[in-house]
């Protein structure tokens, strides 16, 4: 059936190639197709407000290596480093690693390599202040970044989606796309085991902002042909029966409550209907999902949680009040925190800190939540070095239903225990861990871990300039008040998907590629089929949609 609805000029339904989804990883393949002069249709379930997906939400951290950026805040970096660094994080263990490591090899040297110059020639600056995130803690040939290398792109999620969609729309205006929102794949067609187009439901129209829920009230269907087609449709997030389905054991057991980083229609719907065309998927217990989440008081999506992105100085307790074991301080191991955080039996936990450190050391994950860096403003910029936190996280602390504010620990307790009534936290033990820990700070030298990683973190420039306050007692009332946050398990990204070679070709269960079938970005495990192994170093999500939407958009070009 032709995808045409009445009042409406009929779209082709043929073309060189079929790109399904249209978020970073669609919208890079796209643009490279039309520089190579190809006929694309891009297929899209949601209407145009959410062109560019998730990646328009997000804070904009691309992982690069020996920068410019990293040179000029004094941070020595090297290619030999950061693969050190990766492969002790991925933990490669399984034979499906094959391609993901080859992959993940191949990423690294484009993020040493041209990634940063590649961004620059189509318009991508970056914020100067290098951040460091997943500090890890631990020896060198295990988890963690031994140097800052999260680079903020400077206007934040839109500004690297952005370039994207106008090369799209320069191919859309040279009749080279044709973009079909609103066009939900339910089956990839197959002619003798080649991928030869898409077979779907056409769905109701939808006024449904960027990332609202929108109808899927089916209204018609379509059938698309093409010699290629690439999937690029994201991964399992919204889909939280999924993410239990595949949740893994290593983690603790499966989460009952989760806040969703991303929006419902990160459904994983394509996934099943890839492999049913013979694509192997491998690696999905491999998941990436964070315990610093909020829930959001203004909400776009259901169970909208923001995560926070911490410095390392507010003390972490568990549900009942314990104190979490070195090294997992905020920003150091999001895994690692995970499975200790769900072996204890509780699926939240609490952050303990003072307004010296929310004012320096809290920011908020997401484009909407960081006006400044969003709107390239250097103004509202400039309030970051300033006493008083940004509004954003000044509105959460008012306004969300996780914070307490008191001016005394004692109050601060109680205040704790009315928003868990369901864990009876052990208000001496908090009141223990408080009093310890400040008294680490009569002294240059501590034995206290956490500490001794905050001096070590203010050595760098861009932690003591904007991220890490001065060490200080959290009881002392200069700094005060007190805060406590309460902290959630929030979805974000699958590390595990569809296999596919150095080319981004699709691989059966023979190993072989099955012939017409392409995969980029989260649904290919940001490449091979999980490039980041178990553990991620943070940046490399947009950069994994990147690279596997350029290396697909290209390698189908030369293909036909």
């Amino acid at each position: 059936m032709s995808p045409t609805r009445p009042g409406l000029p009929a779209q082709p339904n043929s073309a060189d190639v079929i790109v399904v989804g249209a978020g970073l990883a669609g919208l890079v393949a796209t643009a490279e197709l039309v520089d190579a002069g190809k006929r694309v249709l891009l297929v899209e379930q949601e209407p145009a407000a959410s062109l560019g997906g998730q990646a328009w939400w997000s804070f904009g951290g691309l992982f690069l290596v020996d920068s410019p950026e990293q040179r000029r805040m004094g941070v020595k970096d090297s290619l030999e480093l950061a693969r050190q660094d990766w492969f002790a994080s991925a933990g490669f263990d399984r034979a499906e690693d094959y391609w993901p490591t080859r992959w993940a090899e191949a990423y690294l040297n484009f993020a040493a390599g041209d990634k940063r110059s590649w961004l620059k020639e189509r318009g991508v600056s970056f914020f100067p202040v290098v951040g460091w995130a997943e500090r890890g803690g631990y020896t060198a040939l295990q988890h963690g970044n031994s140097v800052p290398r999260f680079h903020i792109v400077w206007g934040t999620g839109p500004a690297i989606v952005e370039p994207f969609i106008a090369r799209v729309r320069d191919g859309v205006r040279a009749g080279l796309v044709t973009a079909l929102h609103r066009h939900q794949v339910d089956e990839l067609l197959l002619d003798d085991g080649t991928v030869v187009g898409v077979r779907g439901s056409l769905l109701a129209q939808s006024s449904a902002g960027r990332g609202q829920p929108s109808s899927r009230e089916q209204v018609g269907e379509f059938e698309l042909r093409a010699s290629a087609v690439i999937v690029t449709s994201g991964g399992i997030g919204g889909n939280h029966d999924l993410v239990r389905a595949q949740w893994p054991a290593r983690l603790g057991p499966a989460p009952t409550r989760l806040l969703s980083g991303v929006p419902a229609h990160v459904d994983g719907r394509m996934l099943a209907i890839t492999g049913a065309a013979g694509a192997r998927l491998i690696n999905g217990d491999r998941m990436w999902h964070y315990t610093e989440g909020i829930v959001n008081w203004d909400p776009v999506w259901a169970r909208h949680g923001i995560r926070i992105l911490p410095g390392p100085s507010s003390l972490w307790l568990d549900a009942t009040g314990k104190r979490l074991p070195a090294p997992l301080f905020p920003g150091f191991d999001t895994l690692g925190t995970m499975e200790h955080l769900l072996k204890t039996g509780y699926e939240h936990s609490w952050f303990v800190l003072t307004q010296k450190i929310i004012e320096k050391e809290f920011a908020l994950s997401g484009s909407e939540q960081n006006p400044d860096l969003t709107g390239k403003d250097l103004r509202l910029l400039a309030k970051r070095v300033t006493p008083g936190a940004p509004g954003p996280v000044e509105a959460f602390k008012a306004k969300g239903e996780d914070f307490v504010v008191a001016d005394t620990l004692h109050q601060l307790i109680a205040g704790m225990q009315q928003r868990s009534p369901e864990v009876r936290i052990d208000a001496a033990r908090v009141e223990r861990e408080v009093l310890a820990r400040d008294r680490e700070l009569d002294n240059d030298f501590s034995k206290d871990a956490q500490i001794n990683a905050i001096r070590q973190a203010r050595h760098y420039r861009g932690d003591k300039l904007i991220r890490v306050a001065s060490p200080h007692e959290l009881l002392d009332r200069q700094n005060g008040p007190l805060i406590a946050v309460k902290l959630h398990l929030l979805t974000r990204k699958s590390l595990g998907g569809i296999e596919t070679d150095l080319s981004a070709r699709a691989l059966g269960a023979d190993g072989q590629p099955v012939p017409g079938l392409y995969a980029a970005g989260e649904a290919s495990g940001f490449g091979g089929g999980g490039m980041h192994g178990y553990r991620s170093l943070e940046g490399t999500f947009l950069g994994g949609c990147l690279f596997t939407g350029r290396t697909a958009g290209r390698a189908v070009a030369a293909a036909l």
